[in-house]
Formats: C-alpha cells, sequence, structure tokens
C-alpha cells in the first residue's frame, strides 16, 4: 500500500503546472431540478417540456449548479494543494448547456503565484480553470484565486 501523497505546498506549485480532476462528476435530473427550485427557479431548469421549448431545446442545469459541481470536483484534482481558503472567482464564462446525464471533469492551471504580503507563511495562487463534458467540450471556464500554505523555513514546524 502506498502512503498518501502530501499537497504541495506554494513553494512547490509553478506557473504553467495543471491540475486534473480525477473522477467525474455526473449531473442528474433531480439534482437540475431541486438545484434550481431552491436557488435558479427558471422554467428551463425546472421542466423538461419548458426547457424543450426554450431555446435550449431541453433541460439543462444552473450555471450556479455548474459552478457548484465545478468546486466539488476542485476538491478531487490531482495534485492536491494545501489550501487554506478560497479568494475569489473571476471571469465565470458558461460557454455551453449542461443537460441531464452529462459527466463533468476539469482542469487549473496555474497563472500566477505570489508570495501573500501580509502573510509570510502562505500565498496566492491564480489559475485558470476549464470545465469539460464527456465529449471533451469545454462548458464552462474562470479564473480562480485561493490561498496556498507555504513551506515553513527549515528549523520551524
Amino acid at each position: 500500500m502506498n502512503p498518501p501523497i502530501a499537497p504541495l505546498r506554494f513553494d512547490d506549485l509553478r506557473v504553467g503546472a495543471v491540475l486534473s480532476s480525477t473522477e467525474p462528476y455526473e449531473i442528474t435530473r433531480d439534482e437540475i431540478v431541486e438545484i434550481a427550485r431552491r436557488f435558479d427557479p427558471q422554467p428551463f431548469h425546472l421542466d423538461e417540456e419548458a426547457g424543450a421549448a426554450s431555446h435550449f431545446g431541453g433541460l439543462v442545469a444552473s450555471g450556479i449548479h455548474t459552478l457548484a459541481a465545478s468546486v466539488r470536483l476542485g476538491a478531487g484534482e490531482a495534485p492536491t494543494t494545501a489550501a487554506i481558503a478560497g479568494l475569489g472567482m473571476d471571469e465565470i464564462r458558461m460557454l455551453r448547456p449542461v443537460r441531464p446525464g452529462d459527466r463533468l471533469q476539469q482542469t487549473t492551471e496555474i497563472t500566477e503565484l505570489r508570495p501573500s504580503a501580509s502573510r509570510p507563511d502562505r500565498g496566492i495562487v491564480r489559475g485558470k480553470r476549464t470545465v469539460r463534458n464527456q465529449d471533451g467540450v469545454p462548458v464552462m471556464t474562470y479564473t480562480l484565486t485561493w490561498m496556498v500554505e507555504r513551506t515553513p523555513p527549515a528549523g520551524r514546524p
């Protein structure tokens, strides 16, 4: 049995490195309707007939649902990072509808690394996240900013 791999700290990361989801996330019809009822009650998210009559031509997931699925996928990206907190999401683009049965995967390409100016024990990471369906077609992109632990200086825990 292999020991678990420790999460990468800020100092281990490099611009251009890619983190990838390890397991797909399947969007179900029931989940689409449940999330829409609670957070985005548009007819094309709630009912197959209304979806079919819309410009989508069928039931589709809310963008908020797709974003939530992406956050879930991020928790399973490899390699993992020693994340402390998310700081923001920018430039969110919903490129294609997500439909029942779609199996989402994603990658996050690190685009920027900077040590925290106020907290020397952490750094700020930015990455371009791309969510794709089972056909490899991008359905959403955004830039994610998060805080990651730094490697302690020698002699400190």
